[in-house]
């Protein structure tokens, strides 16, 4: 027998703390595993941008509204090869009140091409091209709120009054990570020709595609000189820093994610070496009879740190075991249909799995350290004295 079999077998003579020190580590290791995943997918979503995308918007702020003959100063630039708008709509449905998703006022023609992520059967696309009062829905959310292709559902928006109607044309879904399966993209002409001649032809955004990813920069520059002079200026910036400005607002609560998973492995750290503690105080008679058979300090040592190691791996694989359902299942549906807009993607992902799993090990060792040394350095007569 190998003292490593030993440290293992000798965890079961006393089972309650065992398995209330593996429950500690396990509960700590899911904790810590859905705030990694809340930060990653926050994080992340900027990293999976596009690399050819360039979005336009005004230069003060988001909220604010662009000229819509800029689309076709923006289509005539160097190295832009698709170009597209939309406006920000703030659509509730009165049966789901308590539901929120994105809707779009997009153009019907270009959307899509530009968007090409977002895959709508060619037939619904035929469709909602004709249709004035179309709309192409997510598929997450279109589950989510029982939606199916020829329904005709009414919608209110905070920001244009009254009740829009819409035939559901069709579902679209995603192809990549970044895409929100929850917005609701409808005709922007069938938005713009309602409103007052005041507010029309104006749009909120518009997104270009380049022909070489490299020139992203600079055709960002180039866009914001042409519209420096003109009374709306603009700030132009690839899909990527676009989606890291919105992740810089919110730094703040991100850093604080991060300090809470330190804590949390603190805890856990703390609760395996209270527990290692306890049982080499027990066992000092026993690491004294080791020694005087002819075992060294550095077995006693590795004994003890052995048992830290198997209790801290057994937890984080406990711990593994209960995140995956958890937020792979649970949570992570609930976010993606709800909070699809920041959230697309909200999955448990095998690196953060394998760094939760690390991390057990390496402080499970940890927490012995102390406990190992203090036992090696036990002079053999006073250990085999020593009652526990």
């Amino acid at each position: 027998m190998t003292l490593t079999s030993l440290a293992v077998r000798n965890l079961a003579r006393n089972k309650f703390r065992v398995i209330l020190t593996v429950s500690g580590v396990a509960v700590a290791i899911l904790a810590f595993l859905l705030l990694r995943t809340v930060t990653w997918a926050w994080t992340n979503a900027a990293e999976w941008a596009a690399k050819d995308r360039v979005v336009t918007r005004h230069k003060v702020t988001f909220v604010m509204s662009l000229p819509k003959r800029y689309v076709e100063e923006v289509r005539q630039a160097p190295h832009v090869k698709l170009v597209t708008w939309a406006n920000w709509f703030g659509a509730k449905d009165p049966k789901h009140e308590r539901e929120f998703f994105g809707a779009l006022g997009a153009d019907p023609d270009t959307y899509f091409d530009v968007y090409d992520e977002m895959k709508v059967p060619p037939e619904q696309m035929a469709t909602w091209k004709h249709d004035r009062q179309g709309a192409i829905v997510g598929d997450v959310l279109a589950k989510k709120l029982g939606w199916k292709v020829g329904d005709k559902i009414i919608l209110q928006s905070g920001i244009y009054p009254g009740d829009w109607q819409f035939n559901i044309d069709g579902i679209y879904t995603a192809t990549a990570k970044s895409v929100d399966r929850s917005t609701f993209v409808f005709r922007w002409d069938y938005l713009n020709d309602s409103l007052p001649l005041a507010r029309r032809d104006m749009v909120g955004w518009i997104v270009s595609r380049i022909d070489d990813p490299t020139q992203v920069a600079d055709v960002g520059v180039a866009l914001d000189k042409r519209f420096d002079d003109r009374e709306t200026p603009t700030l132009s910036q690839d899909e990527h820093s676009f989606q890291g400005s919105f992740m810089a607002m919110f730094s703040a609560v991100i850093k604080g994610m991060n300090i809470i998973s330190g804590v949390i492995l603190v805890i856990m750290t703390l609760i395996l070496g209270n527990t290692i503690a306890m049982g080499a105080r027990e066992r000092t008679g026993e690491y004294g009879v080791l020694r005087a058979i002819g075992f060294l300090p550095v077995h006693v040592a590795a004994w003890i740190v052995g048992e830290a190691l198997v209790m801290g791996v057994l937890g984080g694989l406990v711990g593994l075991g209960l995140a995956w359902p958890f937020i792979n299942l649970g949570v992570g549906r609930f976010i993606e249909e709800n909070l699809g807009s920041m959230f697309p993607y909200f999955r448990l992902e095998p690196p953060n799995m394998i760094l939760a799993l690390v991390l057990a090990a390496v402080l499970g060792t940890s927490a012995a350290v102390i406990p190992a040394w203090r036992a090696s350095r036990l002079h053999v007569i006073d250990a085999v004295r020593r009652v526990a």
